[in-house]
């Protein structure tokens, strides 16, 4: 995965480019190669280590105000986990985990102002 900062309007946008090949993108199969490698290699006397943020950055889906972070950095989540309560247009938005992960840095809190794909926490 690549990651960019683009410019528009003198706002700076963070993106992450992932290049699928045909046969990828046609099963919808996300392979890891260094998963299989870990999961071949045997840990008989050491407990598995934690799972480790990717940099997988979890962004704002639209304007609005954080109401509340029900998250800390370095804890674990499940995909689907809420990680922020976001309020836009008088209704509360649930942001949720996209991937199993920690909690590696959360950069808004409560009453913050943000802008739509602003980068709300990294997992």
């Amino acid at each position: 995965m690549k990651k960019y900062e683009i410019e528009i309007n003198n706002e700076v946008y963070r993106v992450s480019v992932k290049e699928l090949s045909a046969e990828a993108d046609m099963s919808n199969q996300q392979t890891d190669p260094e998963a299989e490698t870990e999961k071949s290699t045997p840990t008989e006397s050491t407990p598995p280590p934690a799972p480790i943020g990717d940099g997988t950055e979890v962004t704002a889906p639209m304007a609005g105000t954080i109401l509340s972070v029900q998250v800390s950095a370095g804890q674990e989540v499940v995909q689907g986990d809420t990680l922020i309560v976001l309020e836009a247009m008088k209704m509360e938005n649930e942001i949720v985990a996209p991937t199993d992960g920690v909690v590696s840095e959360i950069y808004v809190q409560s009453n913050d102002r943000v802008e739509s794909d602003q980068v709300l926490l990294t997992l």
